[in-house]
């Protein structure tokens, strides 16, 4: 698939972008050849296309240029291929409250753009609805695997989240590649053990895991050394709030054959759990925090209220 086709998926079927709409594609110096070739494809279908790039910002959730932020808001649809993710900040959150939708693709790259959009997205949002159809009403979730996941979700009051790709309303918000079906659980207990994906790491190695202990919402404990130092710094500004048990998500992307080292896309992968701790604020939860680590499980299985639910295969 080429950056063109991949580009024609987004922009037509996930965006479905229309003649009389403007459209703004946020890029940066870095992801520049995939955002030129969202705005080649955006200029075939509205003569209001423009293409707004930046430096990469320094950190996920920095917030842009305030021209960048303006050129959100104006548009009614926006598409952001950044180093750092704009999910989290200001800028898209106003840009939709506007009535402006969206999709960010937060440190995408070329492979992973042209992997991640070769797929029906109609074909994704319906695994979406079956998997949110098991686990919507369950009082419990339960993950377990083989490599010794064992770990309780209570999602409470929370509501369940779809992303599928398909952002058709105004003031609609996804990422780009799609297909998770997640939910910000109200407490959370037990272990979580990564073998697939998780920053700074990438992808793992076969056989290496990172185990995490879960106690009332919180990680009580983290294997890596590394990951801990990163969390251990964020505590020095926010507290416990850095140890809040932020995601648990659900992969619906079937398009994802195999893990490729992106979070972005391999939390995706039909199949896969991933758990993130850190900041839930805009995910339905209630905690700010400046980190957001999901970790990514190959061989989950999944019960709601006792009940196995089906997963989505590639």
């Amino acid at each position: 698939m080429s950056l063109s086709d991949a580009a024609e998926t987004a922009i037509e079927q996930c965006l479905a972008l229309d003649s009389e709409e403007s459209c703004c594609i946020v890029t940066d110096d870095k992801r520049q050849p995939i955002g030129e070739a969202l705005y080649e494809v955006a200029s075939d279908v509205t003569d209001d296309a423009s293409i707004v790039r930046f430096p990469p910002g320094a950190s996920h959730g920095a917030e842009p240029p305030e021209p960048v932020s303006a050129a959100m808001a104006a548009s009614d649809v926006f598409l952001a291929p950044t180093t750092k993710s704009l999910s989290h900040t200001r800028a898209r959150s106003d840009a939709n409250d506007a009535g402006a939708r969206g999709a960010t693709l937060p440190g995408i790259t070329e492979e992973v753009f042209t992997t991640g959009l070769d797929a029906d997205y109609e074909s994704i949002a319906a695994h979406c609805d079956d998997v949110l159809a098991q686990v919507e009403d369950a009082d419990e979730v339960r993950v377990t695997s083989p490599q010794g996941t064992d770990i309780t979700f209570a999602p409470g009051d929370r509501e369940w989240h779809l992303d599928t790709g398909i952002v058709h309303e105004p003031g609609e918000f996804s990422n780009l590649p799609a297909g998770e079906v997640f939910v910000s659980p109200e407490d959370a207990n037990g272990t979580y053990v990564v073998d697939g994906t998780m920053m700074p790491h990438g992808l793992l190695d076969d056989g290496q895991t990172l185990e995490f202990d879960v106690e009332d919402g919180q990680v009580t404990r983290i294997s890596d050394d590394e990951i801990r130092s990163l969390v251990e710094e964020a505590a020095e500004e926010v507290g416990d709030a850095a140890y809040n048990l932020a995601e648990l998500g659900i992969g619906t992307n079937v398009a994802v054959t195999e893990l490729v080292g992106s979070v972005l896309l391999d939390e995706k992968a039909g199949g896969t759990v991933h758990i993130a701790l850190g900041d839930d604020a805009s995910i339905g939860g209630d905690t700010e925090a400046p980190i957001h680590f999901d970790g990514i499980l190959r061989e989950p299985t999944v019960y709601a209220d006792g009940e196995e639910v089906t997963l989505p295969e590639p």
